[in-house]
């Protein structure tokens, strides 16, 4: 089970942190997000041990994926944000870091951003 928070309203060039707590056996986990009127996006991914992390070009730079396994959580970072941003966020659970095979989804958190 997946579920997301963290998400919310903030001006352009602002930040905010997603989290997402899963329980059960461990994944390698990404977040995904889906913009009104566009299909799901990939936006990071990051392995079971997270030593390995992978970000897609809108999120290189401006975001960091990271997650602890005390306490099974996985964050995403998210600075200097930008309208664009604007979409459903959605934490995953699955078997790669590149957002290809993903079975287990949160209900998604909504990030808003204004200009």
């Amino acid at each position: 089970r997946l579920v997301e928070s963290g998400g919310g309203l903030v001006q352009s060039g602002g930040s905010l942190r997603l989290s997402c707590a899963r329980s059960g056996r461990t994944y390698a986990m990404g977040w995904f997000r889906r913009a009104p009127g566009k299909q799901r996006e990939f936006v990071a991914g990051i392995s079971w041990t997270g030593g390995m992390t992978y970000y897609t070009d809108s999120a290189k730079g401006r975001f960091i994926i990271s997650r602890d396994k005390a306490t099974n959580t996985l964050y995403l970072q998210m600075n200097n944000l930008k309208p664009e941003d604007t979409a459903v966020y959605y934490c995953a659970a699955g078997d790669d870091i590149w957002g290809r095979q993903y079975d287990y989804w949160g209900q998604g958190t909504q990030v808003t951003i204004s200009s």
